[in-house]
């Protein structure tokens, strides 16, 4: 017996539910080897490896009494599964690591007949699968056809008409032309969209206030890691834990804004610290579910109710995650900064001079605090307040006799404090003491006069060393109202100083620095990591309670799969090597597995989300390790390799004609008896007709633009916020660049099941309803754009009907259009004509009738 292809399926079916690893009913659990042979509640094991009649496990599957027959109170097993499970115990009840977990090996790779051959390895094993169910794969598809097809899928629009000319024409095979697309710049706009909807990516907040967020930037990331072939590996690195690699880049920073696309909540009375693990939990799911293809969500909670994954382990991810700088709060720091010219080069100036009057570690600390404002100490992190207050989350207000802590400081080196302050009245002062109210006083400012605008204060601490609670003492006696605002401040910044004291260009440089750092700059959202004192302790939140604490957790990794090597790090770079390591047998998987889905519609594993326990198994497993395994150790992480070897397949090619005999053997096209044919994505729809038109804008990068929609949809009563139509070409740009609010997405698109990006979706399931065709038909976009069409269609063909018809219909199908259709178009645009009268522009709009009605053909909008 083969636990995982007979056994498996029967026990998450009918047994896992009551017998796993959230409920062990009868002191019974299914979900391990260990826990599967241990003594039950009778004090006896259910299960006697090699003797089905001395089992409970079998006897209460057999027996007739409903109140001891299991399942209780469910349907029984069918007498061939009762017969499966009794000869699995008879052989042993032997069991098997679920084939997810397995390692990739060598073993996994079989005859290859080279890439370009008719019939490669891949196809041969689809071949093998075929006969199993009295299929062969349908013939190839026809040359315009697979154009369309692979055009769509590798640049997600036609392919450009000149491109389309050479191939047809047998100017260039179709190998040729399936480099050529990759080599196209639309290639990484139309790859992005499957990883946004992972990163769970948007341009606004999320929740009620739902405001905008400029994190545009990690998207343009994406583009690019696309179109520059980045390895996988690499990518995955760099957004997970780019901020800790030596010496990172701007675009490696710019990655790690994957985990801060997570949700903020800018309303009023939230509590900042339940949004923060709101966040990280997030951040836990979407590394599991989308890179590693494995359901985690449940495990905050409980044991894994299906696979091996017990509740510590979700909280062993979720230390690695957990130290990271950011709080929900409303500025969104920590964020990287992008200097005008004039700051970039008084900043150059300045770390030079740094350089000579100090050092290069110096220089560069003062860089990067310019650039992205760390490390500090957000008012958000005081507590123990006494007549003073966060106001408005961001801000700490100290009123008559206010007091307030910042615990776990670490002075180690530092000499001097610098303070964000936003506003103070006369005569106000500050006693800073450590440890306690009445404790050492190391410092003490006194503010002789009046600000109503932000203002760096600095001031000499004594020589302290190691981790203090740090408190502000704040007097001020002529404030008479207990109630009324003395002082508010926004962060600390603790430093051993301003370099170069004795230099005569000293004050002017300190000036200099302040300046940069107070000017208010682009930016974008990034991860930076806690330090010393700042360092946060995970502990187990008993039944996913974050309020309730229980045993401190380290970070780690599960022991279903491969630990980590010995002496790698325990913060999140270590982690994303863990997670990139030849080793993990779910990285490779799961990501071959998502690329597979998007050529053919579904994944070799269905359910791409899920490769544990209760997904689907695999259509063709051999595919899947071979791939998964070369992917990494042939392709070097290779995307577009990856993509090529699979469209290169007689497979990919074959034509999608369905038959009867695949409509009764292989409805669902699991077996892969024909080519992919699925509608295409709310994206591909809008970005068509905007290729058909010849309005497609070919600009890349740069803010999210605001096409044309209904009024209203943006109407908030917690936000004045408007959408803004955008003017020029930006209002026909590619939809990956389109603003997108997470509480209103824009509305044609969602209607074609487009990712609300509120959490990880790592697939889309499609939809077919009314209102798709209402869209198409009816929306001020594509009549907009279908009149576009009819223009061109005119002017290149004044007076022939049947060839406008036809132009429009090619351009899209790279075929021209069968006689049937076209006397159809062709009477619809005599009937509207006719309708019209004497209208002016009668022709105009009968003909932007026929281009509206090609655009909602079935044609157009599957691939």
């Amino acid at each position: 017996m083969d636990y995982n292809a007979d056994v498996k399926p029967i026990l998450n079916k009918h047994c896992i539910s009551c017998h796993g690893g959230v409920k062990q009913s009868g002191g019974f659990s299914l979900l391990t080897e260990e826990t599967a042979f241990q003594k039950t509640e009778s004090g006896h094991p259910a299960i006697i490896a090699g003797s089905p009649m001395d089992s409970e496990f079998i006897r209460r599957l057999k027996i007739d009494d409903p109140e001891e027959r299991m399942p209780l109170d469910a349907e029984p097993l069918t007498a061939e599964e009762i017969k499966t499970l009794e000869k699995w115990v008879k052989q042993g009840a032997k069991w098997q690591l679920h084939w997810a977990y397995k390692p990739l090996t060598e073993e996994d790779k079989v005859l290859e007949m080279g890439m370009g051959s008719s019939e490669n390895w891949i196809d041969k094993q689809v071949a093998e699968k075929l006969k199993t169910i009295n299929l062969s794969s349908n013939p190839k598809a026809n040359k315009a056809e697979l154009l369309r097809r692979v055009a769509l899928d590798i640049i997600g629009v036609p392919a450009p008409l000149s491109l389309q000319r050479q191939y047809l024409n047998d100017e260039i095979d179709y190998e040729t032309l399936v480099d050529s697309l990759l080599a196209s710049p639309l290639f990484g706009e139309k790859w992005t969209s499957m990883w946004l909807d992972i990163a769970r990516y948007a341009d606004s907040k999320g929740f009620e206030k739902d405001q905008r967020r400029s994190i545009w930037r990690y998207r343009d990331y994406v583009i690019k890691s696309f179109n520059n072939d980045l390895p996988y590996n690499q990518f995955i690195v760099e957004q997970l834990a780019g901020d800790l690699l030596e010496n990172p880049t701007e675009d490696q920073l710019i990655a790690t804004g994957f985990h801060r696309n997570t949700t903020t909540n800018d309303e009023g009375g939230t509590d900042n610290e339940e949004y923060r693990v709101k966040a990280v939990m997030d951040r836990v799911s979407t590394t599991w579910e989308g890179i590693l293809g494995t359901t985690m969500a449940c495990v905050q909670c409980h044991g894994h109710p299906y696979d091996p994954l017990p509740h510590e382990e979700y909280f062993k991810t979720y230390a690695f995650l957990n130290n990271t700088r950011d709080n929900d709060t409303q500025e969104d720091y920590p964020r990287l900064n992008f200097l005008d010219s004039l700051s970039k080069a008084e900043l150059g100036e300045l770390t030079s001079w740094i350089e000579k009057v100090s050092n290069n570690e110096k220089a560069e600390e003062i860089e990067t605090f310019v650039k992205i404002k760390q490390p500090i100490i957000y008012s958000l992190e005081s507590d123990k307040h006494v007549n003073a207050a966060l106001y408005d989350t961001k801000h700490l207000v100290f009123r008559k006799d206010g007091k307030a802590r910042f615990a776990h400081v670490d002075f180690t080196g530092k000499n001097t404090l610098l303070i964000n302050a936003i506003y103070y009245i006369q005569d106000s002062e500050i006693s800073l003491r450590i440890d306690s109210l009445n404790g050492k006083e190391i410092g003490r400012i006194n503010l002789t006069q009046e600000t109503k605008r932000d203002q760096l204060i600095e001031t000499s601490i004594s020589d302290i060393t190691g981790i203090h609670d740090l408190y502000f003492v704040y007097k001020n006696q002529s404030l008479k109202d207990r109630d009324r605002g003395g002082f508010r401040m926004g962060w600390l910044y603790l430093s051993d100083g301003f370099p170069g004291k004795n230099e005569p260009e000293y004050e002017n440089k300190k000036q200099l620095f302040y300046s940069l750092i107070q000017r208010n700059y682009p930016s974008t959202l990034i991860m930076h990591e806690n330090e010393g004192g700042r360092i946060r302790e995970t502990r187990l939140f008993d039944r996913g309670n974050w309020q309730s604490l229980k045993q401190k957790i380290n970070p780690g990794t599960p022991e279903i799969l491969p630990p980590m090597e010995e002496g790698a790090r325990t913060d999140r770079l270590g982690f994303a090597q863990w997670i990139v390591n030849p080793q993990n047998p779910l990285t490779s998987r799961t990501y071959v597995n998502r690329i597979w889905e998007q050529l053919f519609g579904r994944g070799i594993v269905t359910t791409v989300e899920d490769l544990g326990s209760q997904g689907d198994v695999p259509s063709h497993p051999e595919v899947l390790n071979r791939l998964s395994y070369d992917f990494m150790h042939q392709m070097g992480w290779s995307s577009k390799t990856l993509i090529k070897t699979i469209v290169m397949t007689a497979t990919y090619q074959q034509s999608s004609s369905f038959t009867p005999e695949n409509k009764e053997k292989d409805p669902y096209n699991i077996y892969l008896s024909r080519g992919p044919r699925n509608r295409l994505t709310a994206e591909q729809i809008r970005d068509q007709a905007l290729f058909v038109s010849d309005q497609l804008s070919s600009k890349m990068f740069g803010e999210p633009v605001m096409p044309y929609q209904p009024d209203n949809i943006w109407q908030s009563p917690y936000s004045s916020e408007q959408w803004k139509m955008s003017e020029g070409e930006d209002r026909y740009r590619r939809a990956i660049y389109t603003m997108l609010k997470r509480t209103a997405i824009y509305p044609s698109m969602e209607t074609f099941d487009m990712a609300q990006r509120q959490v990880c979706t790592s697939r889309r399931i499609m939809s077919n309803t009314p209102l798709q065709a209402l869209v198409t038909l009816n929306d001020p976009v594509y009549i907009d754009l279908s009149d576009k069409i009819a223009a061109n269609a005119i002017q290149k063909y004044p007076d022939d009907i049947d060839a406008r018809i036809n132009t429009i219909y090619e351009k899209a199908m790279s075929k021209k259009i069968s006689k049937e259709k076209s006397d159809i178009l062709k009477g619809l645009y005599e009937e509207t004509k006719n309708e019209l009268g004497e209208m002016e522009d009668r022709d105009l709009i009968a003909m932007s009738t026929v281009a509206n009605a090609i655009i909602n053909l079935d044609d157009l909008l599957n691939k």
